[in-house]
Parts: C-alpha cells; sequence; structure tokens
C-alpha cells in the first residue's frame, strides 16, 4: 500500500507504507540529514528511524532547535550512564533527562562519585561516541520489560514501569551497543552525531525528590551541537562563578543566610536593604499612577479559609500551619484570599470595576532544603502581587495593561525577555468552559499586543491558566518573575459578584499577577546580571569620600552632609591609610564614584569624583556633581 507524506516545504511524495522518516527525507532531501536529529510526523517526535505507516505531516527538528538540543542531549546522557556503569561496575541507573542547559543522570552506587573521575568517564564515552553505534529503539510488554531489568539488576527502572497507569501495555526501551535504557525517546540517529560535551558537577539528589528515599549521586553535563558553542558555554559558566550573588551577597555586604537562624531565611545587611527598598520604593510609585489601591492582609488566616480557596487541597504540601486558641491557621502562601475579603467587604457595581489592589506580601513556603538557592529560592520572601477584578468585557484591556507594564518595568531594569502561555494542569480546579474562557482572553491580549509566545502545556496554576514572562540576564539566562494568571475559579468560590447595568449580581473575574515577582528573587537576578556594579539609581551607595590625609576630614564631613540632604547615598572612608588602597577597596565594594578629598578641593571647596572602571573626572564643584548623581537617578542610569 502506498501512503502520501507532505514534506516542510509541502511537497508531497508517495512511499511504500512503512518506509522509515530517513529513507523518505533521503528521496525528499539528502543535504538535510546532515543536521537532524529526529523529525515530526504529524506533530508527533520520533527517531528517524520510524517506519510511517500512514498518510503523514513530516516536520524537520534539527540540533540547532531547542528541540532537537534537548533530544542530543539526552542521547549523551545515555551514552554517559553507559560509560559509567562499565567503569564502576554495580552502579544502578535510575533516571537521566535533559534539562535546559544540558543533562543529568541519577545513580546508585557504593562509593561516591568525584569530579576526579570524569576524565576517565569523558574518555569512555569519546570511545562510545567513536563507535558510531546507533540508537535502536524497541518496543516490550510490562512484563517483558520488568524481567529484562529485574535480570540487570536495575530496580529503578522496575519500580518506573510498575508505576506506569494500568492501560499502557507496553513501553519502549532504547539500545546503544550493549547498553539498554528504559526511554520514550526520541534519539539522535546514532553516538557518532555527538560533536561536543562536558561533564560539570556532581550532587545529591533524592530518589524521586522525596527525602524518605534513597539519596542518589547525581552527575551534570551539557551537550552542543559543535564545540565553539560549548566553549561560548563554558566562557558563560566561568563568568556566572564570578556573578554567583551568593558570593557577591558576602564581598558587597547585602545580606546573609545564616544556618543559626534558619535555612532559606534571608538577613538584609544596611546595604541590602537599602537596595531592596530602592526597588520596592520604585514599585510602590509606579503601581499608584497606573491606578491600583494599595492593600495589606494578614500573615495567617484560619484554615477553613484555605479549604475554601482550594489551597488545603491542592497547596498544603507547600505550607505552615499554626494553632492559636485552639483553632488551626494557615501561614499564607500567597496573598490573594485577604484581597478578595476586602472586594467582598461592601456591595460592588460595574461601575467600581476594575478593582486594582496591590500588596508587597511577605509570604512563606515550604521548600525542600535540597532546593533552596541564597535569594533564589527561600522560605520567606514578598510577592509584588496584586489583584484585579474586573468584568469580562474588561478582560482584555486589563491584561494588554499589565503586559506593557512588563515591558516598562523590564526595560527599566535592563532586561529582554522570553514569553510562554502555561495552559491546564493535570491537578486543577473549575469547569472546562472558564478554563477555555480563561486561556482565550490571555491568548487574545498577547496577540493584540503582538506579543510572540510559546505554549507550556499543563504548566499553569491550580486555578488557570497563566502568562509567564522569562527575562534574560547579560549571561543570556532565563529566570522566571512575572506573571499573569486568570483566574474565574476562586471568585466562584468565594460568591463574589458586582451589580451590573442590568440591576442583577454578575460574577467577576481576578487577575492575579507580579511585575518583578519575588523580590529577593528579583535581587538575585539584578546582582548578577550588574556582577553588583549596580546602575547609579540603585546603587545601595552612591558615592564614598576618600580623604588624603587626616586634615582633609572638617571638610569632607562638610560635603557629606551636603550630599546626604541633597538625597545623595554617601558613605565615609577616612581611615588613616594610603590612598591608592582606598580607592581599590572602593572599587571592589563597586560604588560608582569615590570622592578623593585633598589640599586641592578643600582650597577650591570641591571634589575629584574617580568612576569605578579607574576614570577619573577631574574637579569639580560639589553642586555641579550632585547635579550630575540627580540627572542620572531621575533617567534611572
Amino acid at each position: 500500500m502506498d501512503i502520501k507524506i507532505i514534506f516542510p516545504d509541502n511537497k508531497e511524495l508517495l512511499f511504500k507504507a512503512g518506509t522509515s522518516a530517513l529513507d523518505a527525507i533521503k528521496e525528499w532531501k539528502k543535504e538535510t540529514l546532515s543536521y537532524l536529529v529526529a523529525v515530526k510526523i504529524n506533530k508527533m517526535p520520533v527517531d528517524l528511524s520510524y517506519p510511517i505507516k500512514d498518510n503523514s505531516k513530516l516536520d524537520l527538528i534539527d540540533v540547532s532547535s531547542s528541540e532537537g538540543l534537548s533530544i542530543l542531549r539526552h542521547s549523551i546522557s545515555h551514552v554517559m550512564a553507559q560509560a559509567v556503569q562499565e567503569i564502576f561496575p554495580g552502579a544502578k541507573v535510575s533516571i537521566g533527562p535533559s534539562i535546559e542547559d544540558g543533562f543529568y543522570y541519577d545513580f546508585e552506587y557504593k562509593e561516591p562519585f568525584t569530579m576526579e573521575d570524569f576524565p576517565k568517564i569523558e574518555k569512555r564515552m569519546k570511545e562510545i561516541i567513536a563507535e558510531d553505534n546507533p540508537f535502536i529503539r524497541e518496543e516490550l510488554t510490562r512484563e517483558a520489560a520488568i524481567k529484562l531489568f529485574e535480570d540487570r539488576g536495575e530496580s529503578y527502572k522496575v519500580e518506573l514501569i510498575n508505576d506506569l497507569p494500568e492501560e499502557i501495555k507496553q513501553v519502549s526501551i532504547y539500545q546503544q551497543g550493549g547498553y539498554i535504557d528504559l526511554c520514550r525517546g526520541p534519539h539522535i540517529p546514532s553516538t557518532g552525531m555527538i560533536k561536543a560535551f562536558k561533564l560539570l558537577s556532581v550532587a545529591g539528589a533524592y530518589w524521586r525528590g522525596n527525602e524518605n528515599n534513597q539519596m542518589l549521586q547525581r552527575i551534570y553535563g551539557t551537550g552542543f551541537a559543535n564545540e565553539l558553542e560549548l566553549h561560548e558555554y563554558l566562557n558563560l559558566l566561568e563568568e556566572a562563578k564570578k556573578r554567583d550573588h551568593r558570593r557577591l551577597g558576602r564581598e558587597l555586604d547585602l545580606f546573609q543566610v545564616n544556618e543559626e537562624a534558619g535555612a532559606g531565611l534571608i538577613i538584609f545587611h544596611p546595604r541590602g536593604m537599602m537596595l531592596r527598598y530602592l526597588i520596592e520604593d520604585w514599585e510602590r510609585k509606579e503601581h499608584i499612577k497606573r491606578g491600583y489601591d494599595m492593600v495589606m492582609g494578614p500573615q495567617i488566616l484560619k484554615v477553613d479559609l484555605w479549604k475554601k480557596s482550594g489551597h488545603f487541597d491542592h497547596y498544603r504540601e507547600n505550607m505552615y500551619f499554626t494553632e492559636v486558641d485552639e483553632q488551626t491557621y494557615g501561614i499564607k502562601p500567597m496573598n490573594c484570599l485577604s484581597h478578595m475579603l476586602i472586594y467582598k467587604s461592601k456591595i460592588r457595581s460595574y461601575r467600581d470595576l476594575p478593582l486594582r489592589y496591590f500588596e508587597l506580601g511577605t509570604v512563606h513556603r515550604h521548600e525542600k532544603t535540597g532546593v533552596l538557592h541564597g535569594l533564589m529560592r527561600v522560605r520567606q520572601f514578598t510577592q509584588d502581587d496584586a489583584h484585579i477584578l474586573c468584568t469580562p468585557e474588561q478582560l482584555n484591556s486589563e491584561i494588554r495593561a499589565i503586559a506593557d507594564f512588563v515591558n516598562y518595568a523590564m526595560g527599566i531594569f535592563g532586561f529582554e525577555y522570553e514569553v510562554e502561555l502555561s495552559t491546564r494542569p493535570e491537578k486543577s480546579i473549575g469547569s472546562d468552559d472558564d478554563w477555555n474562557l480563561a486561556t482565550s482572553a490571555l491568548e487574545n491580549a498577547l496577540k493584540d499586543n503582538n506579543i510572540s509566545y510559546d505554549v507550556n502545556e499543563g504548566d499553569g496554576a491550580f486555578y488557570g491558566p497563566k502568562i509567564d514572562f522569562k527575562l534574560k540576564d547579560a549571561l543570556k539566562r532565563k529566570w522566571q518573575c512575572a506573571t499573569i494568571q486568570c483566574d474565574f475559579t476562586l471568585p466562584e468560590r468565594f460568591d463574589l459578584s458586582y451589580i451590573g447595568t442590568d440591576g442583577e449580581k454578575h460574577r467577576p473575574v481576578m487577575l492575579h499577577r507580579v511585575i518583578l515577582g519575588a523580590i529577593e528573587r528579583f535581587m538575585g537576578v539584578l546582582i548578577e546580571h550588574y556582577a553588583g556594579a549596580f546602575p547609579v539609581w540603585l546603587s545601595p551607595v552612591q558615592c564614598i569620600l576618600l580623604t588624603v590625609t587626616d586634615k582633609h576630614i572638617p571638610y569632607a564631613e562638610t560635603v557629606h552632609h551636603k550630599l546626604i540632604e541633597a538625597g545623595i547615598r554617601s558613605e565615609r572612608y577616612f581611615e588613616n591609610e594610603k590612598l591608592g588602597y582606598k580607592i581599590r577597596q572602593s572599587q571592589m565594594q563597586k560604588i560608582p564614584y569615590m570622592l578623593v578629598i585633598g589640599d586641592k578641593e578643600v582650597e577650591a571647596g570641591a571634589v575629584a569624583p574617580r568612576m569605578r572602571d579607574g576614570q577619573n573626572m577631574g574637579s569639580m564643584p560639589v553642586d555641579k556633581f550632585i547635579a550630575l548623581l540627580q540627572d542620572l537617578c531621575a533617567k534611572k542610569q
């Protein structure tokens, strides 16, 4: 029987049923094979060896695409697992997926792996790659697959198969050389296609992320289409180490994470608190400009409210609870409940809408110890949280206005960003109709604002779909910060209403949104983005006065007070040390301007600014320097 295959250029060719995607492409455009890792048949990713049995639309997945790079990296993880098991007999494999910047594989082994093991693992991987073994897919019944992995002593694979839904009767395995792995695929055609990889680190990881399970050893690595891209990435990693916000937080005296106080809890020092104040002050002013009302709710609420909202059923494992007067309270992980109670405090009319409630609300979430990471992942943090209650007709304009706000904010702080639309997750509340309406509202607003976006299937909040804005820092890393979530469900659960033009009660729609997200995380991203050298308007210390000798201190004190009165954040460095040493120390603190005070400055009633990059600006009147900084701050520079 002949089948029709439609290629990416819409060319149609006839083939015999069962023709592989590889053979079909050879007939169409053989030259494309050099960079192909897999294909999509009717939008389903498959191996190039996949037999096409019906009329199909074929799309290419090349190694330069994000999907192709993910497939390549996943294939490299299989090669790494093979090498590890050959070098360390008795090592068991568990899972080994591709991740955003590479891949990992988790192993159980009697001895700890170290980075000193990496050269011999990489050497064996290169030998396997040189063998150019094909990745061969095979379908097995569950029973046959369980026996296969039991015979190989791979208990983790057996557990994975046993935990599959009962309706799944067959599973797929992949083999390259003598290595066999349980895997959904697809994979690259053969190991010889791997051109550039590097093992990066080793860490502990609980099986399935559950701290009650076996602790495994996770080896991380990365891979790219060529050596040049790998080299560029490794350079970025080295730069990222220099910019690590945890190190800079100590060096610049911004904050500390003290185990004596508790894991995941941040203690802000004066400079760090000033940075936070500057961000929050900017936010308050910008929200007021846009018609938001500032509100505040309590840190704890009765557990019945969390049950009513659905958080108790869907988010309980991430919450903290406490007892007060023999009643259970939930420490808030989100700010939305208080905002709904504010709305419900009196009868609302359509004329009142939209209502925009804004709160810099501190929340607490029970994060596992293993995922805590400086400012980026904490247990207590503050969100620039807002909830907008509006009519369905106002939904489009409100979503678009939020997207414009995000765009403005990212420009102020110097970030580019990408956008994702996340749809209904498996664990959710609400009707299909409400979810469809909410998803369409978000999608239409993105289209109306001409914003390009990707769809992230199944990653919405449990109560509604969302738009995520992922900012890109100076090292091209992506960070989740701003989000817009459309919610028809919570207004229903809390029986929120407004009186419409017809005099009847109607249900408002709620938008949950943040602009910068968690302030702590945003600060961490900012620190790494600027490598601690903040623009003048954001610098906790904008200038520091450096005296040449003690006799210059009285005049320097006068200048300092004048700067403070003008709103300039000034510090003094009057210790009896050499000027060159003072300048180096101030540069290491990444302070934008160092004001040298010597005989000439005292005589002229001036200052001699020196920029942190070493540039001397020459002597100038104090008022001129103040005007310079005020102008930079006004321009958010």
